[in-house]
């Protein structure tokens, strides 16, 4: 198991790296002139000159990709062009409201998405299966504005139950202001996962094993939720796993809607500013949380279906086996 993660950990370096350069190099061809934001638009050319020396921005793009990579390693993002604050700080202060916000938008859709694929594979064909596949397809396809805006317009301006934007402080205004934003957010997901779980459940229910458990007489409830579910796990964890990647980087249209002070909306700001130590240190944080997130389900993988493991021994002794052939 050591040995796998290991693996699946140095496969993840060069995804890391190539990530990196691919932003990099496209905010490096975005034109920007961060030397005349800082000294303002009446600053001189010979100023704005010194200023882009001193910052850099003269370098080769090698050079620059090299000194950006050399801080990143040390934790150092550089410093945001509009206000001279340091963007790993900024990044840091702000990325445990993206987890808070991405963490509650897939419990939701877990909770949701979960049951009601069982259920519409359990009743498969009948009305609940219909009216579930009609609004999970509803739900899939519907803009994410559109129905934030919706919630909003029903739940903060009509009903007045909750608010419409911000991130409350304490504990309850906390849950209070994240209810809206976690729909928002979940919602979409939930309809995949759904769906998801409804094919891998259908797969599984008709396996001569099921049958067989049910012969015995084993309750419904234990078939479904110890046989059924168990086997059906690895495409609605590599759904889940892949979503709350999805999550951690598509949660900017929802930060800005609901104004939710994460690094969602700390990139649209600073795209709106052209600040691209900013934009930059912002995508490459979403892009190593998504390496993250996808290494974290590889190692799922690993624990949930033993065959995974026992396929990568099997391939590391035969590769063993060919070298002492070899010599």
């Amino acid at each position: 198991m050591a040995r796998y993660i290991i693996k699946r950990i140095l496969l993840a370096i060069p995804v890391l790296i190539g990530a990196t350069f691919l932003v990099f190099t496209i905010l490096f061809f975005t034109p920007s002139d961060p030397a005349r934001m800082i000294l303002g638009s009446s600053a001189t050319e010979e100023a704005i000159e010194a200023m882009n020396e001193e910052l850099g921005i003269n370098d080769p793009f090698f050079v620059r990709y090299f000194n950006y990579m050399k801080g990143l390693v040390q934790g150092d993002m550089g410093r945001s062009y509009r206000n001279n604050s340091s963007v790993s700080e900024t990044i840091a202060g702000r990325l445990g409201n993206t987890l808070i916000l991405a963490s509650a938008g897939m419990l939701f859709a877990i909770i949701i998405g979960i049951p009601v694929g069982i259920l519409s594979a359990v009743k498969q064909y009948s009305k609940i299966d219909n009216a579930t596949m009609f609004i999970t397809l509803f739900l899939t396809a519907v803009p994410t504005f559109w129905y934030a805006l919706i919630l909003v317009i029903i739940f903060a301006l009509k009903l007045h139950w909750l608010p419409a934007s911000g991130m409350g402080v304490g504990l309850v205004p906390l849950l209070k202001s994240l209810i809206l934003p976690t729909i928002t957010l979940g919602s979409g997901y939930a309809a995949m996962i759904a769906r998801t779980t409804r094919s891998s459940v259908l797969e599984v229910i008709r396996q001569d094993y099921i049958d067989t458990a049910r012969a015995k007489g084993v309750s419904e409830k234990t078939v479904i939720w110890k046989h059924m579910l168990k086997n059906a796990l690895i495409p609605i964890v590599t759904v889940v796993g892949l979503n709350f990647g999805s999550l951690l980087g598509g949660s900017v249209l929802t930060e800005t809607i609901f104004s939710w002070p994460g690094v969602g909306r700390y990139v649209v700001d600073s795209i709106s500013y052209r600040d691209t130590n900013a934009v930059l240190g912002s995508v490459v944080t979403l892009t190593i949380l998504f390496t993250i997130v996808n290494l974290a389900v590889d190692i799922i993988y690993a624990l949930i279906d033993p065959r995974i493991k026992s396929q990568y021994a099997v391939k590391r002794r035969k590769k063993h086996a060919q070298s002492e052939n070899a010599v």
